[in-house]
């Protein structure tokens, strides 16, 4: 009753609109995005790639043996599994925008809970989190890393394990075949970190092609990392499933 009175007093004095679909916020107190948005993401099922988490047509056109789509069978990579909760569209997108460039922070929380709730193996048996760092200029223009503010929602421990080394441009302003040499060499390790024998999980915000993912996951084997996987809100699919 009390927070029922409460949204309605919120509602009526400042009239507060979804972060994400700009509706009217009926229950404000509850968070910056409403209902409707958080009940329109739409997590990927099975079919999964094992290795990169995109979503499958079919169970055919992986290889069971690997349990890996032809694009990983093809591929060498640092990471052994990864893991979103969806697709980088509609809603999660939305929401996505209003944490990073919005300073919407509160959104931090709800979207680790969902990555625990479709983490699936990724997060099984992990001893620690490694957000993908921001270059130090960049996370003072922002005032924050999304990264950090997810995996600090997530539930496992969080370590800080890389340095960003140089400044990049953003991956999403490049095509896919220059996304690897933007990064190259970007990352390295922390000063004085360990990173020997841990099983670890990295932690962004969206993976697009994977390959601020992959810069950082060698990075970290290198440095003796018995496991690295990753985990992520969004994911941009190679292919949309059908």
């Amino acid at each position: 009753m009390l927070r029922a009175l409460a949204d309605g007093l919120v509602s009526v004095i400042l009239a507060p609109s979804c972060a994400a679909c700009h509706a009217s916020l009926d229950e404000p107190t509850r968070g910056p995005v409403c209902a409707r948005c958080w009940s329109s993401v739409v997590p990927f099922v099975p079919p999964l790639c094992g290795r990169c988490g995109d979503p499958l047509p079919s169970w055919r056109v992986i290889s069971l043996e690997a349990a890996s789509c032809a694009r990983c069978r093809r591929q060498p990579s640092a990471l052994s599994r990864c893991a979103a909760i969806g697709a980088y569209e509609g809603a999660l997108r939305a929401i996505l925008h209003a944490l990073k460039y919005d300073g919407r922070r509160s959104l931090a929380a709800p979207l680790g809970a969902l990555m625990r709730r479709h983490g699936g193996t990724v997060l099984e048996t992990a001893d620690v989190l490694v957000p993908v760092p921001l270059h130090r200029r960049r996370q003072r223009s922002r005032g924050f890393n999304q990264a950090e503010e997810i995996a600090g929602a997530i539930g496992l421990p969080v370590r800080h394990l890389l340095r960003r080394r140089r400044a990049t441009r953003s991956q999403t302003d490049l095509p896919a075949a220059r996304r690897h040499a933007n990064v190259r060499g970007a990352f390295r390790l922390a000063w004085r970190a360990d990173a020997r024998d841990l099983r670890i999980v990295l932690v962004d915000d969206v993976c697009t092609t994977g390959a601020t993912l992959e810069s950082c996951a060698r990075v970290l084997r290198e440095a003796g990392a018995a496991d690295v996987r990753a985990i992520t809100a969004a994911r941009v699919v190679s292919r949309p499933p059908r």
